[in-house]
């Protein structure tokens, strides 16, 4: 079960500033969210394979094949502005 000081510890975590009244709310609300997970728990999966997703899906990746590379001199040469071999941007903090 939830309690009040397990929600103020999550708010605390997660930096929210919580009103007396959303704690409470907030409260029951998860509380509820725990007793229907419990619920699930109940639930027969001994035949139920582990997945990650629900449809058969497989990632098509390319072969990697080395090829050939652009001249860093030629690319350089349409940079607005360079320092040495790199590319110069402006300053972002």
């Amino acid at each position: 079960m939830i309690t009040r000081k397990d929600v103020e510890h999550v708010a605390l975590l997660a930096r929210l500033e919580l009103t007396e009244e959303e704690k409470e709310l907030y409260t029951g609300q998860l509380a509820k969210i725990l007793e229907y997970a419990s619920v699930l728990r109940e639930l027969d999966t001994e035949n139920v394979p582990p997945l990650a997703h629900v449809l058969p899906l497989q990632n098509v990746f390319r072969e990697d094949k080395v090829g050939t590379h652009l001249d860093a001199e030629a690319v350089l040469a349409h940079a607005p502005d360079r320092e040495e071999r790199f590319f110069r941007v402006p300053r972002i903090v």
